[in-house]
């Protein structure tokens, strides 16, 4: 099976930690790794450095491949921001580019995400190995992998469950029924407490063909750039090509191009308790390693007194960062920038940062 890592987001809702230079996937947000390293680690030793794929922005080329070990033209970059849709069907062209027709429509890729951290892996590769089962046994054309979720979380997305279908070496699989993106919390609260809903971790696992043929189906205009693109492939023409016809593609959600089209019959659900997380926001970050509202989380040199639910990172090992009678802050010190702000209003730092642009400070973001 090979695996499609996806690394090209900004991550501004991460920020001072996550920087336009160097986005979240590429830090060390949790632990001493980064994100994007803790995923390949995570299936390297099962499928191969060979078999790993990293698609990623052409400005964060360099910063691959320092941090992971892969084939060189397993490094697929984009030259635009165009969204999910785009960058997901841009991986596939080259994936299709080196896999003949019949491979296409029956080998199986999983469809992986470089900003997540996860703390049970031996789950997760056993429900990785159960979707490439089911998968080559065409008991489904694509298999949605969830994590079985710890609390009513309206941050995230929710897969709707439908029957159990059967089991495989002990682990359930189950029909398909929707995707919610982040409802509201009283809608997750009620999901969490009837068990019909798993949280939605974007990975899944599928085919080149089947996704292609979603693509050709539901996106034709996408498609014909996306099929210029991959007939350029390996060809003297193809960063002129790519450079004219990737900025050509529409700013849609893969989840809105293409997801919420798959025919519920033609999937599968599996889930388990990886100890997953997305880390996507700075409180989201500090849920993702306690979720705990009486506990605090820090980093670096700092003093917490008579806090709660407050994170509290400091990355300047020579100044000691102190807070105290807090209740639900976000305090982040980098180098060249401090951040304060609270837990319920961190919609604004996306905000903040998006209006660094095209000023003097733009630098900073």
């Amino acid at each position: 099976m090979k695996i499609i890592i996806f690394a090209g987001g900004s991550g501004r809702r991460l920020w001072p930690i996550s920087r336009q230079k160097s986005p979240k996937q590429f830090e060390p947000i949790i632990g001493e790794k980064s994100t994007l390293q803790l995923a390949v680690d995570r299936v390297v030793g099962t499928y191969g450095p060979e078999n790993i794929f990293i698609s990623t922005n052409d400005k964060y080329i360099d910063i691959v491949r320092d941090q992971i070990d892969v084939p060189p033209e397993n490094i697929i970059g984009d030259p635009a921001r165009r969204d999910l849709a785009a960058a997901v069907g841009l991986a596939l062209v080259h994936l299709a580019a080196a896999t003949d027709e019949a491979q296409r429509e029956k080998e199986p890729i999983a469809i992986l995400w470089g900003d997540n951290y996860m703390d049970q892996v031996d789950n997760f590769l056993t429900v990785m190995g159960t979707a490439e089962t089911l998968l080559r046994e065409d008991k489904a054309k694509i298999l949605f992998i969830g994590e079985t979720p710890r609390f009513a979380n309206d941050n995230l997305g929710w897969i709707g469950l439908g029957p159990e279908m059967g089991r495989l070496d002990g682990q359930p699989y189950y029909g398909y029924e929707s995707l919610t993106y982040r409802p509201p919390l009283e809608e997750c609260k009620r999901m969490f407490a009837d068990q019909t809903h798993v949280w939605n971790t974007g990975y899944f696992v599928t085919t080149i063909g089947f996704v292609q043929n979603l693509y050709q189906q539901r996106q034709p205009r996408m498609w014909e750039h996306l099929s210029q693109i991959q007939a350029a492939i390996g060809r003297p023409s193809y960063k002129d090509v790519l450079r004219q016809t990737y900025p050509q593609l529409d700013e849609i959600s893969f989840d809105d191009a293409i997801l919420h089209y798959v025919p519920p019959e033609q999937a599968l659900v599996l889930h388990s308790e990886m100890g997953w997380s997305d880390p996507g926001s700075l409180y989201a970050l500090k849920e993702a390693i306690n979720p705990d509202p009486q506990a605090n989380v820090t980093k670096g040199r700092t003093i917490v007194e008579s806090a709660q639910d407050c994170l509290v990172y400091n990355y300047e090992a020579d100044k000691l960062v102190a807070v105290a009678g807090l209740d639900g802050m976000i305090v982040i010190n980098t180098e060249d920038a401090l951040l304060v702000v609270h837990k319920d209003q961190i919609p604004l730092v996306k905000k903040m940062v998006n209006g660094l642009e095209g000023t003097d400070l733009e630098g900073y973001s």
